[in-house]
């Protein structure tokens, strides 16, 4: 009998119902938090990823789109279900990501694409942001200790060309204009202790 080559591909085995779906969901949101959304996609690459094993096993390709048409319909099942119990909140996800970004020096409008692009609905994002407000002057003040300028930068004052090029990296970084003239005529010392007072409360 031929032994099994080391790293050889494991075998397709039984497209995935609603079953193996849900556990593979739960195992997911035992690593990672995540949305509705997000949490579809992870079922659909797994459901893509069995059809790939499938196909390079010449199982029937009728057998398997009906199979894929199936698991994802499956798939759908799985994460609306998981969400009417309280297990994937997408708001909940929403505010405890945007805390996070905030306090990385986030601008709201980076935050708000972040989330969208997590799966959070326009709606629920503009929710959580009004909610939460984003402390935006203190992520912009995030913003510029992370990349040593403005009011953190080594050498005091800071020479014009180093002002517009962390001006500009803010505006990049979604950032109001005044809001980013404000951190950066910020004193090191008072932006220091208004970046520790916003991570503290």
């Amino acid at each position: 009998m031929e032994r099994k080559r080391e790293g050889a591909r494991p075998a397709a085995g039984k497209a995935p119902d609603a079953a193996r779906l849900h556990e593979a969901a739960l195992a997911h949101l035992a690593r990672f938090a995540a949305t509705e959304a997000g949490l579809l996609r992870v079922l659909h690459r797994r459901i893509d990823r069995w059809a790939r094993r499938a196909e390079a096993e010449g199982q029937p390709t009728d057998g398997i789109a009906s199979a894929i048409i199936a698991a994802r319909a499956a798939a759908v099942e799985v994460t609306q279900r998981l969400a009417a119990t309280g297990a994937v909140d997408d708001a909940a996800f929403a505010a405890s990501r945007a805390r996070r970004l905030n306090r990385a020096g986030r601008s709201q409008r980076a935050i708000a694409a972040h989330l969208a692009a997590k799966g959070v609905g326009s709606e629920t994002a503009a929710n959580v942001l009004e909610g939460e407000a984003p402390d935006e002057l203190a992520a912009a003040l995030g913003h510029l200790r992370r990349r040593r300028a403005g009011p953190f930068a080594p050498e005091q004052p800071v020479a014009p060309e180093a002002r517009l090029k962390a001006l500009a990296a803010l505006a990049r970084g979604g950032f109001a204009r005044d809001l980013a003239e404000r951190a950066l005529d910020m004193e090191p010392t008072e932006a220091e202790e208004r970046l520790l007072a916003s991570r503290r409360g």
